[in-house]
């Protein structure tokens, strides 16, 4: 596979880098000294300069004889170097803001390359979409690879979406610079029942000689995983049990242990590699989903490499997971992942291997960030005017547009589906719960911790909206409303009462989508996100600074979870168990089928 995201292709430059490393040519730039992270052999190495030219690595070693007068030398004493940082699975527009501003958030802490899932702004967009976002990309030095979104609308039948992706779009998507792949497929049912549509898909990736990212995120590791890892995925990140991750590893599917914003499961997960003493080379440590604030306060990758030494995975080991082993993944390690010759100089500084805050990073041979800001200017985000129009609600709503009729002759209480929300968790359950009906209706029950639930279509003005309720945010007053609202993106509204849910609905609406906090009839917070309705074009900091208002507008209103609004935003994700809202109405995700609000 061609790397499309060096400097210049290996084929170009054989000859220069054999001079350099023979001390013939001198160096562009030399690292001296350095206590080198090996993760090719799992070891540190003392003392070892690495000589680069043309954005590669021309010789690990001794470097003397390729320093020349016009040579950049770096002194590394006393620090680490090792494989610049490379994220497996994630999406970008969950961050709320373009790439090229994730860049800037991410490259400091020694992110150099991520495999990004643009399905998110494919759903409101369409292909057009993941192009642009591909364009954004340019403008930055992160290596933003992508994978063709594979689930448009993520399980086809059961809500609507701005736009659909099919076999022969796939084919189309797979030619584009930039593609590495096919993103996560979410409709594991499709895969594993042979659904012709889906298995098409899978097929126009395998022949382009790409790789099938995965989600398989139900507790099967019999028949049906099988069936999944035969049809040609090759990672996932969707494990929630220890045991899911040893059974994938031991059927050579990569695991990619997530720890991101709102779902921590790694610390659960890693223990099948740290209690059993397997061989890890198919894991990988993902962020899959990361907000702004934590990108600020906390990092990317180094965060979570951080977290997984803290649960006692060997230092080398986790930066394996971050380096050559996604490089593996996606077939890259012959180009990236590795301080080796030939490869791109993409390099990390850090001092200390048990506490890893990254002090240098290098993309190519240059110098990119330093001392946690980046050094090179990646400008504004300028997207194409299409995408910001995407708020085409079929109906005005008011009050009564979130009004629930009680069953035909209900008196006293009826029994109802809820949702209940396991927090840091996508997962959640279904459970069935006496509420109220008076003069007809069934309303929120606060003292409960019962909120509304509203999934209104926006994308073709169909005036199509689901009804339900959910539990276990922990609202005392107001409604919450947000277009960030995977994967289909609509609007998605959550209340203790309908008058304010029509005022948090109407001001998305009128800003191009977003997210806000209404309590009392005033809006407490708003977060505009005019790029597709999920993400913004402001500098990352002013998107965090807006999203922590927000934050704190919740906890006022009652709120008790972390991360809330991306908890909220999977509620209306129709492939991860148990019950979800689509505007279509309330799924069973465990049977995939429509189930009644109200139990007979």
């Amino acid at each position: 596979m061609l790397n499309q995201f060096c400097k210049k292709p290996l084929y170009e430059v054989t000859a220069k880098l054999a001079n350099v490393a023979m001390g013939a040519e001198k160096a562009d730039t030399v690292i001296r000294n350095a206590k080198l992270v090996n993760v090719c052999t799992c070891e540190i190495q003392e003392g070892i300069d690495v000589a680069i030219s043309e954005g590669r690595i021309a010789l690990v070693g001794d470097a003397a004889q390729c320093i020349g007068g016009g040579t950049k030398v770096i002194d590394a004493s006393g620090q680490y170097i090792a494989p610049g940082f490379m994220d497996a699975h994630i999406h970008v527009e969950s961050a709320m803001i373009s790439v090229g501003e994730y860049a800037r958030a991410v490259v400091p802490h020694g992110t150099t390359g991520i495999f990004m899932d643009p399905h998110e702004i494919c759903n409101v967009c369409g292909p057009e979409g993941v192009k642009a976002m591909i364009d954004d990309s340019k403008r930055s030095p992160l290596k933003a690879m992508a994978n063709v979104p594979s689930c448009v609308p993520a399980v086809a039948g059961f809500e609507d979406t701005g736009s659909r992706i099919g076999p022969e779009d796939v084919r189309e998507m797979m030619t584009w610079d930039g593609i590495m792949g096919l993103g996560e497929m979410m409709n594991f049912p499709g895969v594993m029942n042979a659904d012709p549509a889906v298995h098409g898909e899978l097929a126009e990736t395998l022949k382009a000689d790409q790789v099938i990212t995965g989600h398989f995120s139900v507790p099967d590791t019999g028949a049906g995983l099988n069936a999944y890892i035969a049809s040609g995925v090759r990672c996932c990140h969707e494990s929630t049990r220890a045991e899911d991750v040893l059974e994938k590893m031991r059927r050579g599917m990569y695991a990619l242990m997530r720890y991101g914003s709102a779902w921590h499961d790694m610390p659960v997960i890693i223990r099948a590699i740290l209690d059993n003493g397997i061989e890890d080379r198919f894991a990988c440590l993902i962020s899959d989903d990361t907000h702004p604030d934590t990108l600020i306060s906390e990092g990317h990758l180094d965060y979570i490499v951080r977290l997984a030494i803290k649960e006692g995975l060997d230092p080398v080991k986790a930066i394996q997971y971050v380096t050559i082993n996604p490089a593996t993944c996606f077939r890259m390690d012959h180009e990236m992942g590795s301080i080796t010759p030939g490869k791109c100089a993409d390099i990390v500084f850090f001092d200390d291997l048990k506490d890893i805050r990254i002090t240098r990073t290098m993309i190519d041979g240059e110098v990119v960030a330093e001392k946690g800001k980046m050094t090179v200017d990646v400008g504004r985000a300028a997207f194409p005017d299409f995408v910001c129009d995407t708020m085409h609600v079929g109906e005005t709503i008011t009050a009564d547009s979130f009004r629930i009729a009680a069953p035909a002759g209900a008196s006293g209480s009826v029994k109802t589906r809820v949702i209940e929300i396991i927090p840091n968790h996508v997962g959640n359950y279904e459970r069935i719960m006496d509420l109220k009906a008076e003069d007809g209706c069934v309303a929120a029950d606060p003292d409960k911790d019962i909120m509304k639930l509203a999934v209104i279509e926006r994308h073709h003005s169909t005036g199509t909206k689901g009804l339900g309720f959910v539990r276990g945010f922990g609202f005392k007053k107001g409604a919450m409303a947000q277009t960030v609202a995977h994967d289909a993106h609509n609007l998605l509204v959550a209340g203790t009462n309908d008058e304010d849910m029509a005022l948090a609905a109407n001001t998305l609406i009128e800003c191009g989508g977003g997210m806000c906090a209404v309590a009392d009839g005033k809006v407490l917070a708003l977060v505009p996100l005019p790029i597709a309705g999920i993400m913004s074009d402001l500098p990352v900091e002013e998107v965090a600074e807006l999203i922590s208002r927000l934050d704190t507008a919740w906890k006022e209103m009652g709120c008790v979870i972390n991360s809330p609004y991306m908890t909220m935003a999977l509620m209306a994700l129709a492939c991860l168990p148990e019950l979800r809202l689509t505007n279509r109405g309330l799924v069973d995700c465990r049977t995939f089928g429509f189930t009644e609000l109200f139990v007979e």
